[in-house]
């Protein structure tokens, strides 16, 4: 609660800031006047084109120079070759959405950033700069996830990578416990046994919570949206209009049967034994050494894991164990956080930081390396999604634009903060550590709040 109310004072500081300066921190936008990012082509286009960047960047692990791999030091080079008078200076914040929400109420905090989540799509152009019309670029053959950062008709923010939503897992482990690619896990209860055949077979640590570093739980929330319903209008359309959305379904679906297996894993003793102690860096070592059995995260995080010791065949990911009534799995695919440019940039700086973004986006492989979903439709997925092949990846649907912040609105209102903050995760480590109230206890709690708000915020008739 307390993390949550930390969030909701820095909006409400935001939204102060904007009001009392009249928009973005009080800085003057400058006019216009140059291409839209997709009419720009990177290396025929501006190449003599003078502008110094500042990058502000959630990947802090990219930020060190490291000659066993490709880092944005590498990214800079390899552009500059391009353009060698553009000059990238790069930035990494660790607390990223909080802090970068903060922040980004003056407008001179850079050129690029990661559009924080916690901006609703209306807000987008208070912030940053239009950098094409939607329509230029969602066709069946350019991007993927094009519509994740726009807003009526336009589109501010391009997606760095996407994410496909599944559990790291050690395949050594796996395999001494049972488990090959054959058998993997698909229904809840199938998971539980595959973490107990863990805890019985081997020295690892079955399932490795994150819990301290807090941030890493909110990824429990990107599981119960589309992979946990197969409905790609739940998140964005129909939950933010449905009473109830924690309940159990009876079938091993949707939210219930996400949250009830973290509670069901911590109370089985199939997590670690004291999860205030986790360790977020030291955990990417253990993985990779055998030490921790499988760890809830995004696809973002493979390659981290692989590149964390000398053991990178070892780390595998698996689709995320729900299965729907159809007999099929799904996976939610969406969009990982997306590149914007400072609307009050100068017209030179917008121009080279979307030559930038669209290097990045389709030339420089960035989301291949990062194990990712393409951003562009024509690239091949990387080897660490194989598991997902025949799973159906679904996408989130963008809500119309009458609706466009209601699954934000109810959000905020609930004070759940899904897929913003961690406490409502945490809560239900907490609830079996102290005691002090079950699932069924929280679910309830959860139900109680998500129904007010969407009674609050209930779209006019």
């Amino acid at each position: 609660m307390k993390k949550a109310m930390s969030l909701l004072l820095a909006l409400v500081m935001l939204t102060g800031l904007l009001a009392a300066c009249g928009g973005g921190g009080g800085g003057k936008e400058p006019e216009y006047s140059g291409p839209s990012y997709a009419s720009l082509k990177v290396g025929e286009d501006y190449t003599d084109l003078t502008a110094e960047l500042r990058v502000i960047t959630h990947r802090t692990d990219l930020i060190l120079e490291d000659p066993d791999r490709r880092d944005f030091t590498d990214f800079a080079k390899e552009f500059n070759a391009l353009y060698p008078n553009i000059t990238i200076k790069y930035e990494g914040i660790t607390n990223y959405n909080d802090d970068m929400t903060a922040r980004i109420s003056s407008s001179n905090w850079g050129d690029i950033c990661m559009i924080p989540t916690t901006i609703l799509l209306p807000d987008l152009n208070m912030y940053f700069h239009p950098m094409c019309a939607l329509s230029e670029i969602e066709s069946e053959s350019d991007y993927n996830f094009a519509t994740n950062r726009a807003y009526d008709g336009q589109v501010y923010g391009i997606p760095s990578t996407g994410n496909a939503q599944g559990i790291i897992y050690n395949k050594k482990v796996a395999e001494a416990a049972g488990y090959t690619g054959e058998n993997l896990p698909k229904t809840p209860d199938a998971f539980l046994k595959f973490l107990q055949d863990i805890k019985d077979k081997t020295d690892a640590i079955p399932l490795y919570t994150n819990f301290a570093a807090g941030w890493t739980m909110t990824a429990w929330d990107a599981y119960i949206y589309s992979g946990a319903t197969a409905d790609p209008d739940w998140k964005n359309i129909t939950m933010p209009q449905t009473k109830d959305p924690f309940a159990d379904r009876g079938d091993g679906t949707g939210a219930y049967a996400v949250y009830s297996l973290l509670y069901n894993a911590v109370s089985q003793d199939l997590t670690e034994e004291s999860p205030t102690a986790t360790d977020w860096e030291g955990c990417k070592p253990m993985i990779n050494n055998g030490e921790i059995g499988c760890m809830v995260l995004g696809s973002w995080a493979i390659i981290q894991m692989q590149e964390a010791g000398p053991n990178a065949a070892d780390i595998g990911y698996m689709p995320f164990p729900i299965t729907q009534p159809d007999g099929k799995q799904y996976a939610t695919a969406g969009a990982d956080y997306c590149y914007g440019v400072n609307k009050y940039a100068s017209e030179e700086n917008k121009i080279a930081s979307m030559l930038y973004i669209k290097w990045l986006t389709e030339s420089s492989n960035f989301a291949y390396d990062q194990g990712g979903v393409p951003v562009l439709k024509s690239q091949p997925y990387p080897e660490t999604l194989s598991a997902f092949e025949g799973i159906g990846l679904v996408e989130d649907t963008a809500a119309p634009t009458e609706l466009a912040s209601l699954q934000a609105d109810v959000n905020r209102e609930s004070e759940l903060s899904l897929d913003a903050d961690q406490s409502h995760v945490q809560r239900i480590v907490e609830a079996v550590i102290t005691g002090n109230e079950t699932f069924e206890d929280i679910i309830a709690d959860w139900n109680s709040r998500w129904n007010a708000a969407v009674e609050r915020c209930a779209p006019a008739q």
